[in-house]
């Protein structure tokens, strides 16, 4: 990822090679910090507070608060269960800590730090390997569409932010950008947590063209022939090929499917849950109705927010949605673009 000019990961080792160093997200856009996590506790924390957000950083990150705990002496099971319980939806999570388990399962104390450490980098690493796939095959679609400018309208933030690098949602637009191809990028706002915000600040720093519009703006831009593709992200993907994402993506999938808008949804294997084959199986993590009662931004210039619900209004605030497989165009894998009956072919499942 572009920070500043400078190329970096949103996770790596801090120069003691053991503490882990994130963004801070709860920060961007109007700042950029970087935490360094150093125990379990500290890892859970940033995890269900949001200072990292998105499925794949979120589940590269637990892999290396595992790895945190076998340098400080915490019990495998101990670790993974305050893990888990962070949050229920995004299927990464666990799937990381599974691969952990595993990769320690049979290794003796003494060596169960440098296997942890080991596996993390390989989660870290697969991931953005993964990613960049998905940004190429995701460039061919994009490529596709023969205009002088293609729009390409997202939900929430799937960029590099919440991945290790590339992102998924965005990385064929970057891949698209870097190729030369004319390309501009309709950012929701994604309220109520404004993950919108993160992603126009990743495209600013890569320099592509982008607009930040209202959530409830993206079917009239459709309606009006300004969207030429969707392309979200996914924190658990059935399969079948439903696809739960950020709250407001159903709607998304509603108006493309009404407007003939192709309506892609980029997921890397690791946010595939096989065991899963109904939307109703999914757990929808419900946040606190602080963030919907509150927004953040800039008050006279520093950081702040404003109560913006009357007091003694009731706030809901389920955080994810699923659109219907019947709603996909298709599905922009790291093996390919599958559709969602040919989703668990590709993978041999």
């Amino acid at each position: 990822m572009n920070v500043e000019g400078i190329w970096r990961r949103t996770i790596e080792l801090a120069g003691d090679g053991r503490s882990v160093m994130v963004i801070d997200q709860a920060r961007l856009p109007y700042a950029i910090e970087w935490m360094t996590l150093t125990s379990v506790a500290e890892v859970a924390r940033a995890i269900r507070d949001m200072h990292i957000r998105g499925a794949p950083l979120i589940g590269a990150t637990a892999a290396y608060g595992v790895a945190i705990a076998m340098r400080t002496g915490v019990a495998l099971d101990a670790a993974c269960a305050e893990l888990a319980e962070t949050r229920p939806t995004a299927i990464n999570l666990r799937w990381a800590l599974h691969q952990m388990q595993s990769a320690l399962a049979g290794v003796y104390a003494g060596e169960r730090e440098a296997v942890a450490y080991a596996a993390a980098a390989k989660i870290a690493d697969d991931d953005v390997a993964a990613c960049e796939a998905i940004g190429n095959y995701g460039k061919g679609i994009i490529d596709a569409i023969h205009k002088p400018r293609v729009d390409v309208l997202t939900h929430c933030n799937a960029g590099w932010l919440a991945t290790v690098d590339w992102g998924t949602a965005l990385a064929p637009v970057y891949k698209a950008h870097e190729a030369g191809i004319a390309v501009h990028v309709w950012v929701e706002e994604t309220r109520p947590r404004n993950q919108g915000m993160l992603t126009a600040w990743e495209l600013l720093q890569h320099g592509v063209p982008h607009t930040v519009i209202a959530d409830n703006a993206g079917g009239h831009l459709m309606q009006r022939g300004q969207v030429d593709l969707c392309i979200v992200g996914t924190d658990r993907t059935t399969r079948n090929g439903d696809v739960c994402n950020k709250i407001g993506t159903y709607l998304k999938g509603l108006a493309a499917h009404d407007n003939g808008v192709p309506f892609y949804a980029a997921v890397p294997s690791s946010s595939i849950d096989w065991t899963v084959g109904a939307p109703a199986e999914i757990p929808i993590e419900e946040r606190s109705g602080d963030e919907v009662r509150f927004v953040n931004g800039l008050i006279e210039g520093k950081p702040g927010r404003v109560e913006i619900v009357p007091r003694g209004s009731a706030v809901a605030n389920p955080a994810f949605d699923v659109t219907p497989r019947r709603y996909m165009t298709g599905l922009i894998t790291e093996r390919g673009v599958a559709t969602p009956a040919t989703l668990a072919g590709m993978f041999g499942k």
